[in-house]
């Protein structure tokens, strides 16, 4: 790891602190994003998936027949997708897939189940669509990862067919903030913090059950979920979310992949194009994608249980 690429970063959020306003909370996310550039060979097309707003993205290699479903984070209270957009575009170059990036509706305008439904309307778009589930991977960033295991466990209960696979990067699952990480890695977090988080929650439960499963998936029975693969940073105070999701997968015999980046702080890929972990973070994620949505004509499947990495080496 390059110190100096990471201590840049750091600096570099710390040269605009997060303001108070939820307006202007929004339009630092959507500065975070705008800091990188998306490549000209980028097409980006506007979509209305189940009446959600959204946009594809694809490269001239991408394939059609492959998507993937990426909910960005936010808290579940700001993000877009313009915050994410270039971060999403290379994941889809990197598994050489199209992408569709979802514009769920926000808290506290539009608390819990606003975005379960708008995620659920998307995918379900997609199968009527022609688009085959297992030529699909869902993915998400924080309270996306959240988002993405709850859209899961709806689909099954409902009886539809569930997606190829699962991608969550810093998930944010556990709404009651009882993981230790959330006061170990307070101080090298420079993103998220225990009273921030506690606004957030606030704003998208409106009352309703914190350890309620479809807000914080870590409470609900995640058995026959799709293969899955979690990336965190061994600096966020969310690192605890990650390790026992990635266990509660395991033990549910979903075939889990608990990758852990030393010194990464949350959503760490959004800083691809400064940051050399969050590039190989994505390429990870191309790898997994190809892998399981039929890209890789000799990929193997991997035995249900857990597989632990702590570094950056692929899947």
């Amino acid at each position: 790891m390059s110190s100096s690429e990471i201590d840049s970063v750091r600096a570099l959020l710390a040269s605009r602190p997060r303001p108070t306003g939820l307006a202007e909370r929004r339009e630092r996310l959507d500065w975070i994003g705008s800091l990188s550039t998306l490549p000209p060979d980028v097409r980006i097309e506007p979509a209305e998936p189940g009446g959600v707003p959204a946009e594809w993205s694809a490269t001239p290699s991408a394939d059609g027949s492959r998507v993937l479903l990426f909910l960005h984070g936010g808290g579940y209270v700001s993000g877009s997708l313009a915050s994410h957009r270039v971060m999403v575009a290379m994941a889809g170059r990197e598994a050489g897939c199209r992408t569709l990036a979802l514009s769920y509706r926000l808290a506290p305008e539009h608390p819990f189940p606003a975005a379960l439904d708008d995620a659920l309307a998307a995918y379900r778009f997609l199968l009527t669509s022609g688009i085959a589930p297992e030529r699909i991977c869902l993915g998400g960033e924080s309270a996306g990862g959240g988002l993405a295991l709850a859209t899961l466990v709806s689909l099954r209960e409902a009886g539809d067919p569930l997606p190829a696979c699962l991608w969550c990067a810093s998930p944010w699952v556990d709404l009651e903030m009882t993981g230790a990480s959330i006061e170990t890695k307070d101080a090298v977090d420079p993103i998220i913090h225990r009273a921030y988080l506690g606004e957030l929650a606030a704003a998208y439960l409106d009352g309703s059950d914190p350890r309620g499963p479809l807000v914080s998936p870590l409470q609900a029975d995640l058995t026959g979920l799709p293969p899955t693969l979690i990336q965190v940073g061994s600096a966020e105070t969310l690192l605890d979310d990650a390790v026992r999701l990635a266990g509660k997968l395991a033990a549910a015999d979903v075939p889990v992949t608990l990758a852990v980046w030393p010194h990464m702080i949350h959503a760490w890929h959004l800083f691809h194009q400064r940051l050399n972990e969050g590039a190989q973070s994505l390429a990870q994620v191309g790898r997994f994608v190809r892998e399981h949505t039929g890209s890789d004509v000799n990929a193997t499947c991997r035995p249900a249980g857990l597989s632990l990495e702590t570094s950056h080496v692929g899947v």
